[in-house]
């Protein structure tokens, strides 16, 4: 009827999960191509520029401890401005900070095999994701090596975890 209010209040439905999980994704198909981007433009993901990097005692290339730094004055402020005054993240429903803070073997064995194999290839998993748009077969070969390897990491993670046993 014309000129008849409405007493009922109009509900929104709150955002899906599928919608949230879209503006997630999304969000993340954004900032991996600015990270690939990035990695790209500061040639970090040439295998030669990171052995260089890696390489004290001969011709030491600096490059790399700049775009970390770049990426360090970057984050921290936002670390320590914007995260304690939040109690969620914007697309997400929790922040995913670490919980362990102690050094225990899982960290050293990992950081160990870890630097081993970027030592050894010059290349690590963000650079050999930004890599594949260059049709390498060793990238693509690194990245199966990769996922195999976080495999195989994971169950004997878990069944070192069941088992109730440390390394």
């Amino acid at each position: 009827m014309m000129g008849e209010i409405s007493d009922k209040k109009q509900v929104v439905a709150p955002p899906t999960v599928e919608a949230n999980n879209t503006k997630l994704n999304f969000m993340a198909l954004f900032t991996g191509i600015l990270l690939s981007v990035g990695l790209t433009v500061s040639t970090m993901v040439d295998p030669a520029r990171v052995i260089g990097f890696l390489d004290i005692l001969g011709a030491w290339d600096p490059a790399l401890v700049f775009v970390m730094l770049g990426a360090i004055i970057v984050y921290m402020p936002l670390y320590w401005l914007l995260i304690p005054r939040k109690r969620k993240p914007l697309l997400g429903s929790e922040f995913h900070l670490p919980s362990k803070v102690k050094v225990d073997r899982f960290l050293v064995i990992g950081a160990v095999t870890f630097g081993i194999g970027w030592g050894v290839t010059g290349i690590c998993p963000g650079p050999a994701i930004a890599n594949i748009s260059k049709g390498n077969f060793f990238i693509f070969i690194f990245i199966l090596s990769m996922v195999v390897g976080m495999l195989v990491a994971s169950k004997v993670n878990s069944s070192i975890m069941c088992s109730g046993k440390s390394i």
